[in-house]
């Protein structure tokens, strides 16, 4: 199912990727945030969803159906260094910090921040060419969501 996906995320320089394709490695980068502190809370779920919904403008449902395949994706995909590639290659520079805050909404989400989730942001702002005064107003602009 997400064959043509992976091969692209695999190449040694990602492509730009169609739409549907840049909104499941998003879906998935936000899903890998979320279980990045071996929890994936109800409450990380419930902001994937309205990230997912707001940024596409899709219902309740479409977005827990991209949030579902984002899972399966996930869990079977590449490394993070390449999920973000993608999505760098495939969001303009003035909307990353977008992404960034997104990212940071669901860190937020459960109100708990790990080492392992604070590490795993500072790589994906680094990666999304994005610098850490960029990331620090991100998470401030994401705790008002």
């Amino acid at each position: 199912m997400f064959d043509a996906l992976l091969r692209r995320l695999l190449a040694p320089a990602p492509t730009h990727l169609p739409e549907p394709d840049a909104r499941l490695a998003l879906a998935a980068l936000l899903v890998r945030v979320a279980r990045t502190d071996g929890l994936y809370s109800a409450e990380e779920v419930e902001r994937i969803d309205r990230v997912l919904s707001t940024r596409y403008g899709l219902d309740p449902f479409a977005s827990a159906k991209l949030r579902a395949d984002a899972e399966a994706l996930e869990a079977i995909a590449p490394d993070t260094v390449r999920f973000t590639r993608a999505i760098k290659a495939a969001t303009p520079l003035e909307d990353r910090t977008e992404v960034l805050t997104a990212m940071w909404s669901v860190v937020l989400a459960d109100r708990l921040r790990d080492d392992e989730e604070d590490r795993l942001m500072r790589l994906v702002t680094n990666l999304l060419g994005l610098t850490d005064v960029q990331s620090a107003q991100a998470r401030q602009r994401a705790t008002g969501l």
